[in-house]
């Protein structure tokens, strides 16, 4: 039998069991002292079971993740949910209103966790953040795009020496895990430190709504929901296991120009492969541009101009590529019969 939930208490108020509640976060006032906060809902189920926090923007031009929260809070399967469910679509508001990565003193508040109480505006966000929102949960799921004018396919980073987190990442579903090493001042590293596990989505490209990548984005908050018992539903399983990486490289730019790209993201490549040319405004060819080794492209510049050594291409590298092929393929096979059958697609 279900054990009854307490209410929850979250800012100072309290959300009964069966309830949900929007709040506001204070984070600070624009030149005019008009204040800005943080949204965050929380929905608080009859019965009791993990708290999980979903969060997107905090680099403040990744938006994937704000209509992958927003999905996810107007799903049916939210009806009977069994613990706690936190949700912010927007951490970094400061620098979504700027549609920047960063923070108006330019800061990236993913490297500025856990925050101090009288520190930079980064800083006071970051402390906030952690323990008005961080310490209630159990774990957390943290979302993501690439920067702007680079996409990435859809992939957790996660690092796998934490098991819970490691349980987490293969719970979601999408292709391609990357063993991601915790960064000094992030997210992440703050969860680490406070015993909450943490993943990283990973997909599309900032300052775009890609509907492949909210659509995996929302399939897979669903299906970590369910394996944690906080819903209960018939959810068609991945048909695939996700490969784990054992490496990736990026592929940088041997010299300046425009660039042609020959292979999309998501491609297998082998060692010596040409994935594209970079040439100048007269040039009948140009500069090939090779792999230097065999995996799959899991990011790539989506701009077609290139300064020497700027990344182009990302490769994670598998100890079988083939089943990473595999794996990716039939991700994608998937993903359009789920889209086919979900709310209207974002075009």
């Amino acid at each position: 039998m279900a054990v009854k939930s307490k209410p929850f208490e979250f800012l100072g108020a309290q959300v009964a069991p069966g309830h949900r509640q929007q709040f506001e976060l204070p984070v600070g006032q624009l030149y005019t002292q008009t204040d800005v906060s943080i949204p965050v809902e929380v929905v608080h189920g009859r019965s009791k079971g993990p708290r999980l926090l979903i969060c997107a923007a905090i680099h403040g031009d990744e938006l994937n993740g704000v209509e992958i929260v927003r999905r996810v809070l107007h799903a049916t399967w939210l009806k009977n949910l069994k613990g706690t469910l936190i949700a912010v679509p927007i951490v970094n508001v400061l620098g979504t209103i700027h549609r920047s990565r960063y923070l108006p003193d330019r800061r990236d508040l993913n490297r500025c966790f856990p925050g101090s109480e009288k520190g930079s505006l980064a800083a006071r966000m970051a402390h906030l953040f952690t323990t008005c929102v961080l310490q209630q949960a159990d774990c957390a799921i943290d979302l993501h795009t690439g920067a702007i004018d680079r996409s990435n396919l859809p992939q957790i980073r996660v690092h796998l020496d934490n098991q819970k987190a490691a349980e987490l990442a293969h719970m979601f579903g999408v292709p391609v895990i990357i063993d991601a090493e915790i960064r000094d001042g992030s997210f992440r590293g703050a969860g680490d430190d406070l015993g909450v596990p943490i993943i990283t989505y990973e997909a599309g490209e900032a300052l775009r709504f890609d509907e492949n990548c909210i659509a995996a984005g929302v399939r897979g908050v669903r299906r970590v929901m369910e394996e944690l018992g906080m819903i209960k539903m018939r959810v068609k399983r991945a048909k695939a296991t996700p490969v784990v990486a054992r490496s990736s490289q990026w592929v940088r730019a041997p010299v300046g120009g425009f660039l042609r790209a020959l292979k999309p993201l998501g491609s297998r490549v082998n060692k010596g492969d040409l994935l594209g040319y970079l040439n100048g405004p007269l040039d009948s060819q140009g500069e090939p541009i090779l792999s230097p080794c065999s995996g799959i492209i899991i990011g790539r510049s989506n701009l077609p101009l290139a300064h020497e050594g700027e990344a182009i291409f990302h490769i994670a590298r598998f100890n079988q590529v083939d089943l990473a092929e595999q794996v990716v393929e039939t991700f994608h096979s998937d993903m359009e019969d789920h889209i086919s059958r979900s709310e209207a697609p974002i075009t």
